[in-house]
């Protein structure tokens, strides 16, 4: 059985599931061409390199923890470059990546599940989460007095509940070393849960759960497969800075299962649900003044877009997705700047002159246009006012101002000396 999950930012996803013996081939989905590099790795504790091909070589298993785990069960496909595990094993569960290099770098991931007929509990459950976000894995349980949890990452022992006693990276392949999980584990002491915060890459891995009671033991077993896009591409889907009066949407980068429930937050304001085929937007009054007819939800991602988004939206968003046994938690900041409006001032180039000096030169002018006016405003009016007292005016130039000062033609030839 294959699932594809998404493809987002140059990565697409794959989940497959197989019973122990039979075949599972991981498709590139391309026709390789002569220039392209193919490597296949498998994610343990690290990367390791299990089968690549370069031109016309291929080599499988370079590395000495390949041979021990792949021996004679891969195959390769020269023209397509897809990869095929023979026989395979519970063990050969966990996260592939496919890396194409060609004229543009591409990655696929696959998690492969192998189920055992002797298993417990072949209900694996699996992730994709990208850097940064927390995820829980959920134990579906009420711990009791005389159980026993423990949680395994690859084989090893990270956390464990005996009584009301817990621990927590209780094995020094955990503590030392890469310190691998340094205080970004939590248990839930109630239900035996396990939190792992500001997941990263290397976090990529088959975790299993045992819970024991007096000699029953039974296992649940989760696989988990962390993004590692750059961190600019992470600032971008994260990080959100936009203008007032436009629109913004926070992407979830994944297909929402039909059991899932996907809540989005603002301010741990809870103001969109999707569950199954039924969504609700803003059920909080307080919401529902914030974000009137500003939301939209993708019913297949789960995305979330504001419309003519406001200063008041700026802030920390929240989008938590529960399935059956695993939730995600991740955070988004959104920014909001106010639009504004100035005039600048600039001197001409080059001309010597400060923008203070041409504001003052603006400044003057603006006077003197004034001033000129008032004075046409005096002559119009001085006139239509000689005009109805019948006194006959003439002008004469006045050059102490360099304006036409106009007298009454009685008072140019007057002999009264006063």
């Amino acid at each position: 059985m294959c699932v594809l999950i998404h493809g987002a930012s140059g990565v697409g996803t794959e989940r497959l599931s197989e019973m122990e013996g039979e075949s599972i081939t991981l498709n590139t989905d391309v026709e390789r061409k002569q220039q392209e590099d193919i490597r296949w790795y498998y994610t343990l504790v690290n990367d390791i390199l299990i089968a690549e091909i370069t031109g016309d070589q291929s080599k499988i298993c370079t590395d000495v923890q390949c041979t021990e785990r792949f021996k004679d069960r891969l195959k390769l496909d020269h023209q397509t470059g897809s990869l095929t595990i023979k026989g395979t094993r519970p063990t050969d569960s966990g996260v592939y990546k496919l890396k194409l290099n060609s004229s543009r770098s591409s990655t696929k991931i696959f998690i492969v599940t192998v189920h055992s007929f002797f298993s417990v509990d072949t209900n694996e459950e699996s992730a994709f989460v990208m850097e940064g976000d927390s995820v829980i894995l959920h134990t579906d349980a009420e711990t009791k007095q005389q159980e026993k949890i423990r949680w395994y990452f690859n084989g090893t022992r990270i956390a464990q509940i005996t009584g009301d006693l817990s621990n927590i990276c209780t094995d020094v392949q955990c503590n030392e070393g890469t310190e691998r999980f340094r205080d970004r584990l939590k248990l839930d002491h109630q239900t035996g849960s396990l939190t792992i915060t500001n997941t990263r890459n290397t976090d990529t891995g088959v975790y299993q759960l045992r819970i024991i009671i007096s000699s029953n033991i039974s296992t649940k077993g989760f696989i988990l497969a962390v993004y590692d896009f750059p961190v600019v591409e992470v600032d971008e889907i994260k990080r959100k800075s936009v203008k007032e009066g436009e629109s913004v949407t926070l992407d979830t980068h994944v297909i929402k299962s039909p059991n899932d429930l996907m809540m989005w937050y603002f301010i741990d304001t809870p103001i969109a649900e999707i569950t199954g085929d039924q969504s609700k937007i803003c059920t909080d009054d307080q919401c529902e003044e914030r974000f009137r007819d500003r939301l939209k939800l993708d019913h297949q991602t789960g995305s979330l877009t504001i419309t003519n988004i406001t200063n008041t939206h700026s802030g920390e968003y929240k989008l938590q997705i529960n399935s059956s046994r695993i939730s995600i938690r991740r955070s988004f900041s959104v920014s909001v700047s106010i639009k504004s409006f100035g005039v600048n001032v600039t001197a001409v180039p080059d001309s010597g002159v400060s923008s203070g000096a041409v504001a003052g030169i603006c400044a003057a002018v603006l006077l003197v246009v004034a001033a000129a006016a008032a004075v046409i405003y005096y002559r119009h009016r001085k006139s239509t006012q000689a005009g109805q007292d019948g006194v006959t005016w003439q002008n004469n130039p006045d050059e102490r101002n360099g304006v036409e000062v106009s007298i009454p033609l009685s008072n140019k030839f007057s002999t009264d000396p006063c």
